[in-house]
């Protein structure tokens, strides 16, 4: 019967409820056959017609942490990214971790002098003479994505800056690439640019098995905003002090002591913190 129910999208559209996706979602979060064919069974006898895929989120979600807040905190990913706002910058020190974890010396928020103008760079990261030149581009909302308007400027930004370090004697012998990070998609416009265009374009979901949420997983580099035992108003204090990663407050849990969390809560942040960082 469930699969005849009409549910909700965000755009307002609406579709067949599919067990499939849920089981998938699920599956990523971590949770085992047992627990993922339990929530599903209990969701698909609460659905409604025309209920949205919100609040279908939110049941599946709240279910999850009863059972383990780490697996509600992966199953949330998506939207702990989007947490990451409302400025872009939070998302930038975020996108400058992930490359720090595989070596590259990173610095986030450069002005860089190009051959014409200077440019701002979100993130800068070098290793073994090659350099990548990074523009994040963040999202509030899942339905917006970066049309091809956003690669056509930023290859232009990189083409400029290139030109210009290939002149300076420290950058002899370097390599440049022009990165794309966004936490939504990109269309297929885009995407088409980039491949052609020599981009490295990165989105939620893309490239497979390289995108945003393959690496977050790959080096377990989950954003403080999937932290179910934290509130909003103490993750935003965090994000105020340069903490954007889980694994950032496993390594310095006094930064939980310094925004006025008390000591009993501090021990379930951090086991809960643990369990993102060090669960395979």
């Amino acid at each position: 019967m469930s699969n005849t129910i009409q549910i909700t999208k965000a755009t307002g559209e609406k579709e067949a409820f599919q067990s499939e996706k849920l089981t998938e979602s699920l599956k990523r979060a971590g949770a085992n056959e047992k627990l993922i064919a339990d929530i599903v069974a209990e969701v698909e006898n609460w659905l409604t017609e025309g209920v949205s895929t919100k609040k279908i989120y939110a049941k599946a979600f709240n279910l999850l942490r009863k059972k383990r807040r780490s697996f509600a905190a992966r199953y949330s990913l998506k939207n702990a990214l989007m947490d990451l706002g409302p400025t872009g910058y939070p998302f930038e020190q975020f996108v400058g971790q992930i490359f720090a974890i595989q070596g590259f010396d990173t610095m986030v928020g450069q002005l860089v002098q190009g051959q014409c103008v200077q440019h701002e760079v979100d993130v800068v990261a070098s290793q073994n003479h090659t350099q990548y030149l990074v523009e994040c581009k963040f999202y509030n909302t899942q339905d917006k994505h970066a049309n091809v308007q956003v690669p056509l400027y930023i290859r232009s930004r990189v083409n400029d800056i290139e030109a210009k370090r290939k002149q300076l004697p420290e950058f002899n012998g370097y390599t440049f690439y022009g990165w794309i990070v966004t936490n939504t998609r990109f269309t297929t416009d885009a995407m088409d640019f980039g491949k052609c265009s020599g981009l490295h374009l990165v989105s939620w979901d893309y490239p497979k098995g390289h995108s945003l949420k393959d690496m977050i997983d790959k080096y377990r580099m989950f954003p403080i905003t999937t932290l179910t035992e934290l509130n909003k108003r103490e993750k935003q204090q965090l994000m105020d002090k340069g903490v954007v990663l889980c694994r950032q407050v496993v390594s310095n849990p006094k930064v939980l002591e310094d925004i006025g969390i008390k000591k009993p809560k501090i021990t379930k942040v951090l086991d809960e913190a643990n369990d993102l960082c060090t669960e395979k």
